[in-house]
């Protein structure tokens, strides 16, 4: 497994548009003969998944006053704050070689459990929890994301080693939905740190001690400066400041893509908090979008497109969703449910 750091001339770069746009460029254009393995760590930022809105997820008004940026990543998922208090890690895996990992959170979590172990943290406290968390003595310490895209799988996790969270509680807009759904009183009451259940030799490692270790064991060497590495090139550079400046600190891809609606339903799936808006005019929807923190491995935009101009009743939105396996957009998630969700019938939640 190659390793790629966000590093130029010789610096690490904490831009968070700049990380981002570093895997993805290497997501669609580098190729090379075995899996890659990226670290990042950023200056304070709220990562929004794909399909949120980010209006609804960030109290913009506590981020502008503390210089916390906002960032969409190319995956499904929640919002989540990072920052350079804790090192974040994201790969890329020939799906054809990855026995199915794509939506199997508990594989792709093996390896930091196993390497947290070694670091004295009892495996009796850590569990894969839910759709994609990592809980520590009932607490969550990372949640992760992936997608697919060209024969790999991009998937991604952070590990809290030192959260802030007061930044967590003022930085994120909490889902009404989430915190009915799980009783959540508050963040510090869910969101664990790693630190405090190290064994007492490690206690006081820092979060770049924390990275070297993690990174020899995700990459199977004894000392860091064993991985085998991929060095972005003066071209890959070009490409990269390209894509930052189009995409990753681009109002419209960050903030701009989605507005309000007249109608919007909101619901908590097994898959995750599903949110439609529509407009409807003469009885049929004139205007669509779908937000959540969902995963799937097609982009939601091909269902809106679909709904366009269909009118708003059961028989013909299910019609118009036929051709579609939803689950490819959504997780495990039926078209009837869908439809019935959007039609404000009862749905299951959880």
């Amino acid at each position: 497994m190659y390793l790629i750091e966000p590093k130029r001339n010789g610096q690490w770069v904490y831009d968070p548009g700049v990380s981002m746009a570093i895997q993805d460029y290497v997501k669609d254009h580098i190729f090379l003969d075995e899996d890659i393995l990226f670290t990042y760590m950023m200056h304070p930022v709220v990562q929004i998944g794909k399909y949120q809105n980010a209006y609804e997820e960030v109290n913009q008004p506590y981020m502008d006053e503390h210089g916390i940026q906002i960032v969409r990543r190319v995956t499904g998922g929640g919002a989540i704050y990072l920052d350079d208090r804790n090192m974040s890690f994201c790969f890329l895996m020939d799906v054809n070689q990855s026995n199915d990992i794509f939506g199997n959170y508990k594989r792709l979590y093996e390896p930091a459990i196993e390497a947290l172990k070694k670091l004295g943290v009892d495996e009796n406290l850590l569990e894969q929890k839910g759709r994609n968390d990592l809980v520590l003595d009932g607490k969550k310490i990372s949640g992760a994301a992936m997608t697919v895209e060209k024969g790999r799988v991009y998937a991604g996790y952070s590990l809290l080693t030192d959260p802030n969270y007061e930044a967590m509680v003022s930085a994120l807009n909490p889902n009404m939905k989430k915190l009915e759904s799980h009783a959540i009183q508050s963040v510090r009451s869910r969101v664990g740190s790693i630190r405090p259940y190290l064994a007492p030799e490690y206690q006081n490692m820092n979060v770049w001690e924390f990275t070297d270790y993690m990174l020899c064991e995700l990459l199977g060497i004894d000392d860091v400066s064993e991985a085998k590495r991929y060095e972005l090139t003066e071209e890959d550079w070009a490409n990269i400041d390209q894509l930052t400046a189009e995409k990753y600190h681009n109002w419209d891809w960050n903030y701009g893509r989605f507005q309000q609606f007249e109608y919007k339903m909101t619901e908590r799936f097994p898959v995750g908090t599903i949110t439609v808006g529509l407009v409807v005019k003469q009885g049929k929807i004139a205007d669509v979008q779908i937000t959540g923190d969902f995963f799937g491995k097609k982009d939601t935009k091909e269902i809106e497109a679909a709904l366009m101009g269909v009118r708003l009743r059961k028989g013909d939105v299910l019609e118009a969703l036929q051709p579609f396996d939803l689950k490819d957009y959504f997780g495990n998630i039926s078209t009837e449910e869908f439809v019935s969700f959007l039609m404000s019938e009862k749905v299951p939640t959880i």
